[in-house]
């Protein structure tokens, strides 16, 4: 027999879907999410809540009765850069929602509706966390800092993540790992300082660019010769800029990159690499580094008995077939980890579609597209577990 909360979303599928599809349109960014929170705002007060806002654009409410409490959460920015889809919804601005957050808001806000019709049901509070600008790090942080794990106490929370394009992401299909799960993330600049000159006279100037080039060529050796191969590790620059025309010696130049790693140690020795091995760089071709954390955050760990206990719920929705625990961490980052951090806590990812099944564009790529299937699904996963962690605990 089908699972309640699953056949109760499928029976909301138009609903749901027009929601995401609603917020894909908007694609905000960060913590300037005005239409995307109003529309949040007026949905949750249609289903009976009185939802406020918690930070600078975060909204949470609860439902149920006093108790243990679990908090479920969906993050709901966009990403800074243009969708090429094609989709009849696709983002018209210089935005996409290639990371699927349109799809968990969309998922929570059905959790939300069906855990408001069976609140009687309820053995304890569920309350909901709608979180703005996870893609720089800062949106859990900010909720957190406004109250969001108190009043009432937060006993245990949820978040989940869809995963596309890969092999394993078939739609439906529930993974989680108990303990590290997502790799934690400093996100760094390296400023380039040289001397500009014409090109015909490169002595007379200090070529930034070219301090740069060997910056970067240094740092891909990191990883592959200073770091054991058993220890995973990522060091990438995905942004540079400098200079001034194409026959000038550029005096200046700006790369940003990312150092990804589940060991917070680790984590830390490779930026202290860095900063050491560009500021040496420099130096000896006579400029001058500066090396700096932008923002960051150290691996999501999941609570090892929460991710046991949740995943086992997740099976009476999608299939013990279908639920999957890994060994290893994902290699990507999340800001969830700040909840993680204060609360047992675990990250599910769902599947919403896999290369067999002709989804083969990854999170971030502007052509990335999802089987909205997923949604009913996403939606009874918050929920049913919700109200199982909420009986067992009460």
């Amino acid at each position: 027999m089908e699972n309640s909360y699953l056949s109760r979303a499928r029976e909301m599928m138009e609903e749901i879907r027009a929601n995401r599809r609603t917020i894909h349109g908007y694609a905000e960014l960060a913590f300037d999410l005005p239409q995307t929170v109003a529309l949040v705002m007026k949905e949750l007060k249609s289903y009976g809540y009185e939802p406020k806002l918690c930070g600078k654009a975060g909204v949470t409410c609860t439902v149920g009765k006093p108790g243990k409490c679990i908090l479920l959460r969906a993050d709901m920015d966009a990403l800074p850069m243009y969708e090429k889809t094609g989709l009849p919804f696709a983002s018209k601005n210089k935005s996409c929602h290639s990371c699927g957050h349109d799809s968990h808001t969309a998922m929570l806000l059905a959790a939300a509706k069906m855990l408001k019709e069976r609140e009687d049901e309820l053995e304890g509070t569920v309350k909901f966390m709608f979180q703005p600008d996870e893609e720089d790090l800062a949106g859990a942080k900010d909720m957190i800092r406004n109250g969001i794990l108190k009043d009432p106490k937060v006993d245990a929370t949820i978040g989940l993540h869809i995963a596309i394009g890969t092999s394993t992401s078939q739609l439906g299909r529930v993974r989680y790992v108990k303990g590290p799960a997502y790799f934690g993330a400093y996100a760094t600049k390296v400023k380039v300082y040289g001397k500009s000159a014409h090109g015909s006279m490169p002595y007379e100037g200090v070529d930034a660019l070219n301090i740069a080039a060997h910056i970067i060529v240094a740092a891909n050796e990191l990883v592959s010769r200073e770091v054991p191969c058993t220890d995973k590790a990522i060091v990438t620059f995905g942004l540079i800029h400098g200079g001034d025309t194409c026959n000038t010696i550029g005096g200046y130049c700006e790369m940003e990159g990312a150092i990804r790693t589940a060991d917070p140690a680790l984590q830390d020795f490779l930026f202290e690499r860095l900063k050491n091995q560009a500021e040496c760089i420099a130096a000896s071709y006579r400029g001058r580094a500066e090396v700096e954390i932008m923002y960051g955050i150290g691996p999501l760990v999941n609570d090892p008995d929460t991710a046991h206990e949740i995943g086992t719920y997740c099976q009476e929705v999608v299939g013990e077939e279908n639920v999957d625990e890994l060994s290893e961490a994902v290699f990507g980052t999340e800001d969830f980890t700040a909840v993680c951090a204060q609360v047992p806590a675990v990250m599910l990812n769902i599947g919403a579609g896999s290369i067999d099944e002709g989804y083969d564009k990854t999170l971030h790529h502007e052509g990335m597209t999802l089987d909205e299937d997923v949604l009913p699904y996403g939606a009874a996963v918050y929920a049913h577990c919700a109200e199982k962690w909420l009986k067992a605990h009460a």
